[in-house]
Order: structure tokens, then sequence, then C-alpha cells
């Protein structure tokens, strides 16, 4: 018998796989982490990458945005806006000029008690502006034109282009389509306009094999998001690093490609594991809290951990979904999914320009289900719900593992405690 625990909402889900099972875990190296994270932030602001120090960058500035990760990125904004906005502060700017700006992109806004936790500090929300992004407001909108290359529209946030100094923050990790989160990322699609977002999130580009986890070179979203962020100018950003227990294992800032690509390199080294083969099934969560609040972010874990599964295996995801499905547009992409079948859905996307809002996700899933079984161990989400998945349901975890080796033939399981925050790699 062998016992694993998964990310599973705020806590863990034990499992117990019987024999004969020979299960493999997936874990993030064990790096040790920053002992004194706020004095971590403090020289990362003093010593940045690629620029001055934040203090000189403040001074002579009229006006400042710092722009943040909505609920769905487990970023410790606590830890480092105040020091941050007391860093504008003595460099001359008043407080009533800085606005922090939630990077929603189409998510839903953040507010209440959930902005309180998502803003992690009460003297922030007591001293300065804090305001959702909304895509869908044109006349919250600046449009820049096009990108170069591929002629994606390009509209961000009026409080963002037009702030004197622009920040972004965020946390490095895999990205299941744009390689890695944080840096461009949060400014496109972070604080982009719906039609940006619609472009560079339409069949052609998810349909890229170079637009997957853990790959920069060739992406098509991350080269537009990189020409997006040259078409604004001036832009810095503080990127974070975090191990599975959400402790600090890195945080760089400095200017926005440059800071990026030096947290890029360090949470490679931390998020990837190689694997010498593949396995008959593969047992993973969508990432906890607050990752797996929704089935649309859960999709994310279906795609992460595909190198290591064996074609015609099964992926078994669990996942609270403890706020449901998602949006009322990814549910309809689903329906469309399911009155259609794979190929005709498929077929109707590619035909598109300009995607529907959110069925770029459903489009992702399918990129699972080509290769194997995967099924849904959750309680968040009603019956209804459940069959709106295209998934198989999964009751019982120890269940679901122990059927799909009898299915397979094939003992070898994988398990992927932390969900799509960990990479397996097949290297043979």
């Amino acid at each position: 018998m062998t016992r694993v625990e998964l990310a599973y909402g705020r806590g863990q889900l034990e499992v117990e796989l019987a024999a004969p099972a020979e299960v493999t875990v997936f874990r993030k190296a064990a790096l040790p982490p920053l002992p004194d994270p706020a004095a971590a932030v403090t020289t990362a602001l003093m010593q940045p990458v690629g620029s001055a120090p934040l203090a000189e960058l403040a001074r002579d500035r009229r006006s400042a945005c710092i722009v943040i990760c909505d609920i769905t990125r487990p970023v410790p904004n606590g830890l480092f806006l105040r020091p941050m906005i007391e860093t504008l502060v003595r460099a001359g700017l008043a407080l009533e000029s800085i606005t922090v700006l939630v990077a929603t992109g189409l998510h839903r806004p953040n507010v209440g008690a959930e902005l309180a936790e998502l803003v992690g500090d009460a003297w922030v929300l007591e001293h300065v502006r804090v305001e959702n992004h909304d895509a869908r407001d044109e006349t919250q909108l600046v449009d820049l034109g096009r990108t170069p290359t591929r002629g994606t529209p390009v509209t961000l946030a009026r409080r963002f282009v037009e702030a004197d100094l622009r920040i972004v923050t965020g946390l490095v990790e895999p990205h299941f389509m744009a390689g890695w989160s944080g840096g461009r990322k949060v400014v496109a699609p972070g604080v982009a306009g719906h039609r940006t977002i619609r472009t560079f999130h339409s069949y052609a580009f998810m349909a890229d094999p170079f637009a997957t986890q853990c790959n920069l070179v060739d992406n098509p979203l991350h080269e537009e998001q990189l020409q997006i962020v040259a078409m604004v100018g001036e832009t810095y950003a503080l990127n974070t690093v975090l191990d599975e227990d959400r402790r600090l294992l890195q945080v760089t800032f400095g200017e926005v490609v440059a800071s990026h690509a030096a947290a890029v390199t360090f949470a490679e080294g931390a998020s990837k594991v190689s694997s010498p083969r593949r396995f008959g099934t593969v047992l993973t969560s969508a990432g906890g809290y607050p990752l797996d609040k929704t089935y649309y972010q859960t999709v994310k874990s279906m795609v992460t951990p595909l190198d290591v599964l064996t074609p015609g295996g099964t992926l078994v995801v669990a996942s609270e979904c403890s706020e449901g499905f998602g949006s009322p547009e990814f549910a309809d992409a689903q329906a469309r999914l399911l009155r259609l079948g794979p190929a005709a859905f498929l077929a109707e996307l590619g035909g598109k320009a300009l995607a529907d809002v959110d069925e770029w996700q459903t489009q992702m899933q399918l990129r699972s289900q080509v290769v194997g079984r995967v099924e849904l161990f959750c309680s968040g989400l009603d019956a209804a719900q459940r069959r709106s998945t295209g998934v198989e349901p999964a009751a019982d975890l120890a269940a679901a593992v122990a059927a799909s080796i009898r299915r397979t033939g094939d003992p070898h399981v994988a398990v992927v405690p932390d969900g799509p925050y960990t990479v397996p790699v097949h290297v043979p």
C-alpha cells in the first residue's frame, strides 16, 4: 500500500494505492525557501535586473500603476505591495497618485473579502486606490494599434498605459499555453481588452504545438506578449517563485522582459522533473486553492502532465471546484462540445479569427482527451455540471487508479501532487 497526498482546496486529499500499483511521485525540486522573504523583496527592489533600483525609477514620476494578478494565482501580494508603495512615496509620489490594478483578463472581478485576501494587506486597501480591470469596457481601454508580426489588435487598460511608472507583479509558474506565467503575461492578457485576448487565444494560437507549458521558443502567445510589451514602452516587473507550500523561493525585480527571464531560469530548474518512462495512469491535482476553485482552471492540470502519459492511458484529476464550473461563456463552450462532438467543435473554432470568450479552455481540454481517458474527482460540481465537463467521473480515486491499471495492463502510476505547478517530462 502506497499513501499519497494531493493538493485539494485549502488542504490535502489522502489516497491509498494498493498493489499492484507501482507508484512514482513527481514533485518540484526540494529547494530551501528564502529565510527572510521581506529582506529578499527589499534586496530585489534595490538590486534589480536590467534597470535602476525602484527608488531611482520613481523619482520625478507623477503617477504609478502597480498591477497584481487576480485571485486565481497564489501571489504573496501582502509581502511586497506595501514596501513597493512606501518606496514610491519616499521618492515623492503622493498616495493618491498610485493605483493597484487587478489583472483580471476576462475573469470576474475580485471584490469584498476576496479582494482583501488577494491584496493581503489592510494598509494598502486603506491608503491607495485598488481597482479591477474590465476588459469589456471600451472607455477604460487605450488602442495601441496592432502587433507587427501577426496583427493582433492591442487595447490595454488606460490606467496602466497612461501611468508615468508602470509595474506588473506576479507568480512565475508553468503555464499550459503561454509557457510560463508572470512578467509580460500580466500585461496581456492581464490588463488587455477583450479583442486582444480573444485574438491570441483563438484556434490558430491554441493549436500551435509550441504553445505549451515551459516553452518560450517559437511560442506564438509569448511572441505576441513580447511585442505588446514593446508597444507599451517602459515597464517593470516584480516576479515571485514559490514552492509547494507557497513559500518564497525567489523574487526578482527589474525591466519586465529581463527580470521575467531571470525568474523563468530559476523556476524551470524547480518545476520541470524528468522521467525515463511514460505511465499508463497519471494521478494529479488541479493545484489546490486558489487554482481549483473552478472547473475552468482545472483544465490546466489535464494538459501539463501529458508528456508522461502513455497514449491510451488514464489521467485522473482531483479538483475541489469550490466555486463551481466557471464563466457562463465557458459553460456554453462545453455545451457546444457535447452537442457537436470534438471534430465539429474544433472545425467551428478553426473558422474564427476572434475566439468566443473562454472557448479556448475547451479546446485545451481536447488536447488531453486526444491522448487518453480523462477522469475527474470533484466535490464542488452538481450532477449536471459534471456531465458538462465532457470527461469521465471518478467517485473514488483509489478505485479509479485500480481500474486504469486493469484496463491498460500497466501497473506503473505517476502521481503529481501539486498539479500544473509541477511538469514531468519524458526523457528516454
